[in-house]
């Protein structure tokens, strides 16, 4: 027995892609990056909050940091098949750890203003935008076997929302005792994490396509991909308007935080790691079903419970109870969201994948912005619970078309 075949047959099905030793570099240190991430997040909206005791300029924030994905995804898609990858997210993770050294200053010094995080966050939306696509697509380099890319998807979720229940709960804490200028920094540290793995990871050499065609023909080409396949389509579709509409919670945490549940820092950093915690669970469930075809019921039931269950909590007044809702929001959210990637990047061809993943970021990330100044404005006239609901009821809407109106997607197999 192999040492490699040796490593797999000890490890469950749920965790088969860590046997590549590139995948579990990048698992490890994106893992340790996002934590960092999560915990920048908490400080920043409550930050924001504190500065301006606005839930419109909650909603502003977020949708300043998520503009960048409007103007330069699709372009980033290109880019992303036609360059190494990995070069380019050094580029681009490199200027996000700047980019949180710079907050941390600002904030440690207390010259840190709403403009600060407003431009730094914009920035950081540019970066993050030409490293979306090559990260989605670099998950293939990863895994020498394609019939575990579906597992490193899913794990790739894992990761995130393991991030996201420790991220926001250190955060919360490290706000509440040390201040934001902590949390900035700390955020600034977890890149060199990422950073380590992108360098030491041994990939097969890049291959520059033969003939290159201009950047606006092959955006063409793989827009037309999406638009030609139904299901791509449809699911594609599904994605946008949960971004949109769905994820106004989200935005809209620390006003249920302060005004609705009145928990504070804490309470904030408990109700992101609520969240986490769910959508973790539904990670490593969806991992563990790589094997089973019926994906396409897995996406469509996700997609239906989670704005129901988003609707339960901004109906409801108790703490405890939140964090209980917010577990099956997370849990149905990783339902919907990890089997919509591994759906798309299971069909999609590698000549594409680049493209095609930049569409499916451009809908998830590009829709941000609109949806965070929908979330903001109507909390700010109507209230954040009403905000929501009103959100929620339209992302339920698409998602009983899915179910009832788009079989194909229901039917899918993979």
């Amino acid at each position: 027995m192999t040492q490699r075949s040796a490593i797999a047959w000890r490890l469950p099905t749920t965790f088969t892609a860590l046997r590549y030793p590139n995948y579990r570099r990048w698992f490890i240190g994106q893992s340790l990056s996002l934590m960092g991430t999560w915990m920048q997040m908490v400080a920043q909206g409550w930050l924001v909050y504190q500065l301006t005791g606005s839930k419109l300029a909650l909603g502003t924030i977020s949708a300043v940091g998520s503009l960048p994905a409007l103007l330069f995804l699709l372009p980033a898609g290109v880019v992303a098949d036609r360059v190494p990858r990995r070069k380019l997210m050094l580029v681009t993770q490199s200027c996000m750890m700047v980019f949180a050294f710079v907050l941390a200053v600002l904030a440690g010094t207390k010259l840190l203003q709403v403009w600060h995080i407003a431009a730094l966050a914009f920035f950081g939306g540019i970066a993050n935008a030409f490293d979306s696509p090559a990260r989605l697509a670099l998950a293939v380099e990863m895994v020498d076997d394609r019939r575990d890319l579906q597992n490193a998807i899913a794990l790739n979720s894992s990761m995130f929302n393991l991030a996201r229940i420790i991220g926001p709960a250190i955060g919360g804490i490290i706000l509440a005792g040390m201040g934001a200028a902590w949390c900035f920094a700390l955020n600034g540290l977890s890149f060199v994490a990422v950073l380590i793995a992108l360098i030491t990871m041994r990939l097969s050499d890049f291959v520059k396509p033969a003939h290159k065609e201009p950047m606006v023909e092959q955006l063409k080409a793989g827009l037309k991909y999406v638009l030609d396949q139904k299901a791509v389509r449809t699911i594609t579709l599904l994605v946008g308007i949960s971004s949109l509409f769905g994820f106004s919670y989200a935005v809209l945490m620390p006003a249920f935080a302060v005004d609705v549940l009145q928990v504070g820092e804490a309470g904030l950093g408990g109700l992101n790691a609520a969240v986490g915690i769910g959508a973790l669970v539904g990670s490593l469930v969806v991992a563990s079903l790589t094997r089973s075809r019926n994906k396409g019921l897995q996406l469509t039931i996700g997609s239906l419970v989670f704005p129901i269950a988003i609707i339960a909590f901004a109906l409801n007044r108790s703490f405890t109870a939140a964090l209980g809702i917010l577990v099956v929001v997370g849990f149905a959210f990783m339902s919907q969201n990890a089997t919509s990637n591994t759906l798309i990047q299971g069909v999609v061809p590698d000549a594409l994948r680049g493209r095609v993943m930049s569409v499916y970021s451009f809908m998830f990330f590009g829709t941000a912005p609109l949806g965070s100044l929908l979330a903001g404005s109507l909390a700010q006239a109507l209230g954040p619970a009403t905000a929501v609901m009103i959100c929620e009821g339209v992302a339920l809407a698409f998602a009983l078309y899915v179910a009832l109106g788009a079989p194909e997607v229901r039917r899918l197999e993979l």
